[in-house]
Protein backbone atom coordinates (compact mmCIF):
# COMPACT_ATOMS: atom_id res chain seq x y z
CA UNK A 1 0.00 0.00 0.00
CA UNK A 2 1.62 3.52 -0.78
CA UNK A 3 2.33 5.67 1.53
CA UNK A 4 1.01 9.25 1.77
CA UNK A 5 4.64 10.61 -0.59
CA UNK A 6 3.91 7.86 -2.87
CA UNK A 7 0.14 8.19 -3.67
CA UNK A 8 -1.51 9.74 -6.32
CA UNK A 9 -3.00 12.41 -4.58
CA UNK A 10 0.50 13.89 -3.72
CA UNK A 11 1.97 13.56 -6.61
CA UNK A 12 -1.13 15.31 -7.86
CA UNK A 13 -0.48 18.32 -5.73
CA UNK A 14 3.87 18.22 -6.47
CA UNK A 15 2.90 18.37 -9.82
CA UNK A 16 0.38 21.32 -10.50
CA UNK A 17 2.16 23.89 -7.75
CA UNK A 18 2.86 27.06 -9.01
CA UNK A 19 6.77 28.34 -9.12
CA UNK A 20 8.18 31.45 -9.74
CA UNK A 21 10.51 29.96 -11.95
CA UNK A 22 8.86 27.57 -13.37
CA UNK A 23 5.25 28.81 -13.83
CA UNK A 24 6.12 31.07 -17.48
CA UNK A 25 8.63 28.12 -18.32
CA UNK A 26 6.54 25.59 -18.30
CA UNK A 27 5.20 24.44 -21.42
CA UNK A 28 1.83 24.53 -22.22
CA UNK A 29 -0.40 22.07 -22.16
CA UNK A 30 -2.65 21.69 -25.86
CA UNK A 31 -5.97 20.85 -23.98
CA UNK A 32 -9.02 22.21 -26.21
CA UNK A 33 -11.70 23.68 -24.80
CA UNK A 34 -15.49 22.80 -24.79
CA UNK A 35 -18.48 24.89 -25.49
CA UNK A 36 -19.45 26.67 -22.64
CA UNK A 37 -23.04 25.74 -22.25
CA UNK A 38 -24.44 22.03 -22.26
CA UNK A 39 -28.25 21.63 -23.42
CA UNK A 40 -30.61 18.86 -24.20
CA UNK A 41 -32.50 19.84 -27.14
CA UNK A 42 -34.75 16.96 -27.72
CA UNK A 43 -35.55 17.00 -23.67
CA UNK A 44 -38.39 18.80 -22.32
CA UNK A 45 -38.52 21.82 -20.62
CA UNK A 46 -39.64 22.91 -17.55
CA UNK A 47 -39.65 26.31 -16.96
CA UNK A 48 -38.18 27.33 -13.21
CA UNK A 49 -40.38 30.41 -11.36
CA UNK A 50 -38.68 33.39 -11.22
CA UNK A 51 -36.95 33.11 -7.47
CA UNK A 52 -38.56 34.92 -4.79
CA UNK A 53 -35.90 36.09 -1.92
CA UNK A 54 -37.15 36.40 1.55
CA UNK A 55 -35.45 38.33 4.12
CA UNK A 56 -33.64 35.14 5.91
CA UNK A 57 -30.61 36.11 7.81
CA UNK A 58 -27.31 35.04 6.20
CA UNK A 59 -25.45 34.59 9.87
CA UNK A 60 -28.36 32.97 11.24
CA UNK A 61 -28.25 30.34 8.14
CA UNK A 62 -23.95 29.95 8.63
CA UNK A 63 -24.59 29.20 12.17
CA UNK A 64 -27.43 26.67 12.04
CA UNK A 65 -26.01 24.69 8.74
CA UNK A 66 -25.59 21.24 9.47
CA UNK A 67 -25.78 17.62 7.67
CA UNK A 68 -28.97 16.71 7.61
CA UNK A 69 -29.46 13.10 6.50
CA UNK A 70 -33.34 12.30 7.91
CA UNK A 71 -36.05 13.75 5.88
CA UNK A 72 -40.24 13.53 6.39
CA UNK A 73 -42.33 12.89 2.95
CA UNK A 74 -43.01 16.49 2.59
CA UNK A 75 -42.80 17.06 -1.43
CA UNK A 76 -40.53 20.35 -2.32
CA UNK A 77 -42.31 22.95 -4.54
CA UNK A 78 -41.25 24.26 -8.05
CA UNK A 79 -40.69 27.57 -6.03
CA UNK A 80 -38.44 25.48 -3.79
CA UNK A 81 -36.62 24.22 -6.27
CA UNK A 82 -35.95 27.15 -8.21
CA UNK A 83 -34.53 28.91 -5.35
CA UNK A 84 -32.13 25.96 -5.37
CA UNK A 85 -31.28 26.05 -7.96
CA UNK A 86 -30.50 29.88 -8.21
CA UNK A 87 -28.31 29.20 -5.33
CA UNK A 88 -26.64 26.40 -7.55
CA UNK A 89 -25.99 28.78 -10.48
CA UNK A 90 -28.38 31.17 -11.06
CA UNK A 91 -26.99 33.88 -13.38
CA UNK A 92 -26.75 37.36 -11.64
CA UNK A 93 -24.92 39.42 -14.32
CA UNK A 94 -22.94 39.56 -17.88
CA UNK A 95 -19.37 40.98 -18.29
CA UNK A 96 -18.54 41.18 -21.37
CA UNK A 97 -19.60 37.39 -23.12
CA UNK A 98 -18.86 35.76 -19.29
CA UNK A 99 -22.65 34.98 -17.80
CA UNK A 100 -21.39 35.58 -13.87
CA UNK A 101 -23.74 33.59 -11.48
CA UNK A 102 -24.31 33.63 -7.59
CA UNK A 103 -21.11 30.99 -7.62
CA UNK A 104 -17.35 32.12 -8.44
CA UNK A 105 -15.75 30.11 -11.14
CA UNK A 106 -11.78 30.04 -11.93
CA UNK A 107 -11.90 32.72 -15.42
CA UNK A 108 -15.77 32.34 -15.26
CA UNK A 109 -15.50 29.28 -17.31
CA UNK A 110 -18.15 27.26 -15.26
CA UNK A 111 -17.41 23.69 -15.64
CA UNK A 112 -20.00 22.39 -13.83
CA UNK A 113 -23.22 20.93 -14.54
CA UNK A 114 -26.49 20.24 -12.19
CA UNK A 115 -28.46 17.49 -12.51
CA UNK A 116 -31.08 16.73 -10.70
CA UNK A 117 -33.22 13.69 -9.40
CA UNK A 118 -36.54 14.60 -7.97
CA UNK A 119 -38.25 12.08 -5.77
CA UNK A 120 -41.25 13.90 -4.41
CA UNK A 121 -42.03 17.43 -5.81
CA UNK A 122 -45.02 19.51 -6.59
CA UNK A 123 -46.15 20.52 -10.30
CA UNK A 124 -42.87 18.22 -11.54
CA UNK A 125 -43.01 14.36 -12.21
CA UNK A 126 -40.34 12.47 -10.74
CA UNK A 127 -37.17 11.55 -12.83
CA UNK A 128 -33.88 13.30 -13.99
CA UNK A 129 -33.08 16.97 -14.87
CA UNK A 130 -30.68 19.16 -16.33
CA UNK A 131 -30.50 22.84 -15.31
CA UNK A 132 -30.39 24.29 -18.80
CA UNK A 133 -28.46 27.96 -17.15
CA UNK A 134 -28.85 30.12 -19.39
CA UNK A 135 -32.70 30.09 -19.75
CA UNK A 136 -32.98 28.46 -16.30
CA UNK A 137 -35.15 25.88 -16.91
CA UNK A 138 -34.93 22.01 -16.09
CA UNK A 139 -34.35 19.92 -19.22
CA UNK A 140 -36.39 16.51 -18.05
CA UNK A 141 -34.00 13.62 -19.09
CA UNK A 142 -35.80 10.62 -18.05
CA UNK A 143 -39.11 10.26 -16.22
CA UNK A 144 -39.25 6.99 -13.09
CA UNK A 145 -38.20 6.66 -9.55
CA UNK A 146 -34.05 6.49 -9.80
CA UNK A 147 -33.68 7.53 -6.15
CA UNK A 148 -33.01 3.52 -4.95
CA UNK A 149 -30.56 2.86 -8.07
CA UNK A 150 -28.30 6.37 -6.78
CA UNK A 151 -28.92 5.27 -3.09
CA UNK A 152 -26.95 2.08 -4.30
CA UNK A 153 -24.12 4.28 -6.03
CA UNK A 154 -23.68 5.78 -3.29
CA UNK A 155 -22.44 3.69 -1.27
CA UNK A 156 -25.69 2.31 0.32
CA UNK A 157 -26.80 5.76 1.46
CA UNK A 158 -30.00 5.75 1.60
CA UNK A 159 -30.51 9.40 2.04
CA UNK A 160 -30.51 9.60 -1.96
CA UNK A 161 -33.56 7.40 -1.89
CA UNK A 162 -36.03 9.17 0.62
CA UNK A 163 -34.84 12.65 0.15
CA UNK A 164 -37.60 14.61 -2.41
CA UNK A 165 -34.37 15.67 -4.37
CA UNK A 166 -30.87 15.02 -4.92
CA UNK A 167 -28.80 17.26 -6.73
CA UNK A 168 -25.88 15.94 -8.45
CA UNK A 169 -22.56 17.95 -9.85
CA UNK A 170 -20.65 16.74 -13.00
CA UNK A 171 -17.53 18.54 -14.61
CA UNK A 172 -16.56 19.20 -17.86
CA UNK A 173 -13.22 19.47 -17.36
CA UNK A 174 -11.93 20.97 -21.00
CA UNK A 175 -13.51 24.03 -20.16
CA UNK A 176 -11.02 25.35 -17.31
CA UNK A 177 -8.24 23.20 -18.59
CA UNK A 178 -7.57 24.25 -21.65
CA UNK A 179 -7.15 27.91 -20.22
CA UNK A 180 -5.45 26.14 -16.78
CA UNK A 181 -4.04 23.20 -18.04
CA UNK A 182 -3.55 20.50 -15.27
CA UNK A 183 -3.72 23.19 -12.61
CA UNK A 184 -7.42 23.93 -13.45
CA UNK A 185 -8.55 20.39 -11.85
CA UNK A 186 -7.58 21.95 -8.55
CA UNK A 187 -9.87 24.79 -9.61
CA UNK A 188 -12.69 22.61 -10.93
CA UNK A 189 -12.80 21.48 -7.39
CA UNK A 190 -12.75 24.61 -5.81
CA UNK A 191 -15.75 25.69 -8.02
CA UNK A 192 -18.16 22.77 -7.09
CA UNK A 193 -17.73 23.03 -3.73
CA UNK A 194 -18.95 27.07 -3.87
CA UNK A 195 -21.87 25.72 -5.60
CA UNK A 196 -22.56 22.73 -3.01
CA UNK A 197 -22.08 25.10 -0.57
CA UNK A 198 -24.38 27.79 -1.49
CA UNK A 199 -26.90 25.14 -1.96
CA UNK A 200 -26.41 24.15 1.64
CA UNK A 201 -27.00 27.62 2.85
CA UNK A 202 -29.71 27.93 0.86
CA UNK A 203 -31.76 25.40 1.86
CA UNK A 204 -31.08 26.44 5.56
CA UNK A 205 -32.00 29.36 5.06
CA UNK A 206 -34.94 28.16 3.64
CA UNK A 207 -36.16 25.76 6.71
CA UNK A 208 -34.80 22.73 4.75
CA UNK A 209 -32.05 20.22 5.96
CA UNK A 210 -29.21 18.72 2.97
CA UNK A 211 -26.20 16.88 3.47
CA UNK A 212 -23.39 17.12 0.92
CA UNK A 213 -22.14 13.48 -0.74
CA UNK A 214 -18.71 12.56 -1.57
CA UNK A 215 -18.76 8.83 -1.46
CA UNK A 216 -20.14 7.02 -4.47
CA UNK A 217 -18.92 4.88 -7.45
CA UNK A 218 -18.33 7.51 -10.03
CA UNK A 219 -18.80 5.62 -13.00
CA UNK A 220 -22.27 4.00 -11.78
CA UNK A 221 -23.46 7.38 -10.76
CA UNK A 222 -22.20 8.41 -14.99
CA UNK A 223 -24.14 5.41 -16.29
CA UNK A 224 -27.33 6.46 -14.43
CA UNK A 225 -26.48 9.88 -16.39
CA UNK A 226 -25.45 8.65 -19.59
CA UNK A 227 -22.51 10.45 -19.16
CA UNK A 228 -19.07 8.91 -20.08
CA UNK A 229 -16.80 9.58 -17.51
CA UNK A 230 -13.87 11.32 -19.27
CA UNK A 231 -15.19 13.93 -21.07
CA UNK A 232 -17.99 14.51 -18.71
CA UNK A 233 -17.64 13.15 -14.93
CA UNK A 234 -19.99 13.18 -12.03
CA UNK A 235 -17.78 14.81 -8.91
CA UNK A 236 -20.36 15.64 -5.91
CA UNK A 237 -24.24 15.31 -4.63
CA UNK A 238 -26.31 17.06 -1.92
CA UNK A 239 -29.40 15.40 -0.94
CA UNK A 240 -31.88 18.20 0.11
CA UNK A 241 -35.60 17.77 2.00
CA UNK A 242 -37.49 18.66 4.85
CA UNK A 243 -35.58 17.38 8.20
CA UNK A 244 -37.36 15.05 10.22
CA UNK A 245 -34.35 15.17 13.09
Amino acid sequence: MPGYRDSLGFKFLQATKHDRLELFRRERENIAPAPWFKVYPEAPKVPLPKPSFGAENFWKALIERRSIRKYTRQALSLDEISLLCFAAQGITAQAERYLLRTAPSAGALYPVETYLFVNRALDLTPGIYHLEVQDFVLEELAQGEFGQALAEASLSQYMCAKAPLVFVWSVIPRRTMSKYGSRGVRYIFMDVAHICQNVLLAATAMGLGACPIGAFFDDEVNQILELDGEEETVVYMASVGYPAE
